[in-house]
């Protein structure tokens, strides 16, 4: 079960998100473009602090994972290797009579019948067996084929065969084909990951759902490298071990039973995971999401089914979720790859991708953590949208507010405008601010509680009389008096 959450359509949502320059469709003037999107100054500066933060948590306050940036269009011989060319695919059925194109699960989806063998066999079964039909015009639909979600585009001045390239679907091999040079800023050491945060593209058949089914969309991942015979010897287990989470197991899902809710010490100790740093990695990854304001509650760790995995993947568990107007959706997925990729690279460049430990030559296993930006945005969002008296409130948790700080005079004369350009000017070199002196003060502060801005200071009668302004408090609509002097320590103290 989850937790009770507010009533909210994605449509409201949506609304938000174009109303208050967050995120609107691409190419609008055009009819848009299904599946792109666009991003206003609001959703531009709460999509960075999210990925700073990522970044920060995973990357710079940690001595064992390396950043890196890759570029988008890789060696078409990269993608034979990965296996992607060949199995990364969907599987897509199509209405005889209007043409409409979609994935074969989520016409069953739709279709309200529960699918929980996800090979094409099954789905062609299902499909037969409830005569289902398409959603759009209830027309015939075609036999299941196999549909390749790879981008395709073409290098140098002649567009043939020999000249295809892919835009990339995923930011991993980049990670895997420079394994080689990370092992020396690794000092030839296991364990140690790779980072990287860049655009992918996947052509998906039937993008939908706002921003969390797109064909263009951000990816932060990391591929941490493990000795095969250490992977049970995580020296950080201890930091994780506690994180209660409702997990469901393939076991648990195959029986129709319900998640279970379990610690991540217990979990790893029942033999859940496939190794003590997957379980490391699916509590550390919970550990973040919870930092950027995601419940717990609504949040769960599903692992995934034999006929769903991916082909270089034994064991996958998702970070789902829940949204209240779709379901229980996956956000992220941690992967143990074990030496898939390094092994096919390996294979098909001829290069030796091991590292030499103590006189041993060792290819490692890999546990891939990997968000989906937007989808991760998405359920920011969610969990932040509320409603007070009618009006929107996003309680975004201050770290990953777009704005930390709103400045208000009280009346729009002179004296008070210039006073709150002062207190403006002296903030603006610490936080991210703004000044606001058009409208009433009430209409201010709604303006700013629906962009999610977690303090503010109003300029009063008071203030000039003694150099105090007031904090406004976004979520309790408390207020207290400060100093303007005092002012930076305080909202330092607050924001922390």
């Amino acid at each position: 079960m989850v937790t009770k959450m507010k009533e909210l359509s994605l449509e409201e949502l949506v609304s938000l998100c174009k109303r208050r320059g967050i995120i609107f469709p691409n190419s609008e003037i055009y009819g848009s473009y299904a599946g792109f999107f666009d991003w206003g100054p609001i959703g531009v500066e709460l999509r960075k602090n999210i990925v700073d933060y990522w970044w920060d948590f995973f990357v710079r306050s940690r001595d064992d994972v390396f950043g890196m940036y890759g570029s988008i269009i890789m060696h078409p011989k990269v993608w034979e290797a990965s296996g992607h060319v060949e199995r990364f695919i969907d599987w897509l059925v199509e209405c005889k009579s209007c043409h409409s194109r979609f994935k074969a699960e989520e016409v069953l989806e739709a279709a309200g019948i529960k699918v929980s063998d996800y090979s094409p066999e099954n789905h062609q079964r299902l499909i037969i067996e409830n005569n289902v039909k398409c959603p759009v015009c209830g027309g015939e639909l075609s036999e299941i084929r196999k549909f390749n979600l790879m981008l395709e585009t073409y290098i140098g001045a002649v567009k043939s065969e020999e000249n295809i390239a892919y835009l990339r679907p995923e930011t991993a091999q980049g990670m895997f084909v420079n394994f080689k040079l990370f092992t020396v800023y690794a000092r030839n050491q296991l364990p140690f990951g790779i980072a990287q945060i860049g655009k992918v593209f996947r052509n998906e058949i039937s993008p939908r759902n706002f921003i969390f089914r797109c064909r263009e969309f951000e990816i932060a991942e990391i591929e941490y490298f493990i000795d095969p015979e250490k992977e049970n010897d995580c020296p950080f287990f201890k930091e994780v071990e506690g994180i209660t989470v409702k997990i469901w197991t393939k076991e648990m899902q195959k029986n129709d039973q319900e998640p279970k809710e379990m610690s991540i010490g217990d979990a790893y100790n029942e033999g859940v995971f496939s190794n003590q740093w997957h379980a490391y990695w699916v509590g550390k990854s919970l550990e973040w999401l919870m930092d950027i304001g995601l419940n717990i509650e609504h949040l769960r760790a599903r692992e995934h089914l034999e006929t769903e995995l991916s082909h270089y993947s034994i064991q996958t568990f998702d970070i789902e979720y829940y949204f209240p107007f779709l379901g229980w959706k996956e956000i992220e997925g941690i992967a143990n790859r074990t030496n898939y990729d390094l092994r096919r690279h390996a294979e098909f460049s001829g290069e030796k991708l091991y590292i030499t430990m103590d006189g041993k030559k060792i290819m490692p296993h890999v546990i891939e953590p990997s968000w989906g930006v937007e989808r991760v945005v998405l359920a920011v969002l969610t969990e932040a949208y509320s409603k007070a008296e009618d009006r929107v409130v996003l309680k975004l948790v201050p770290k990953i507010a777009p704005y930390k700080v709103g400045v208000y005079p009280l009346l729009r004369r002179e004296p008070f405008i210039q006073k709150a350009r002062e207190v403006y000017n002296m903030l603006k070199r610490r936080f991210a601010c703004f000044l606001d002196i058009s409208g009433s003060i009430g209409r201010r502060y709604a303006r700013a509680d629906e962009i999610g801005v977690p303090f503010g200071i109003t300029i009063d009668h008071q203030t000039l009389e003694d150099n105090t302004v007031t904090i406004r408090f976004r979520d309790s609509k408390e207020q207290i008096r400060v100093r303007i002097g005092e002012l930076v320590e305080e909202l330092n103290k607050l924001l922390s």
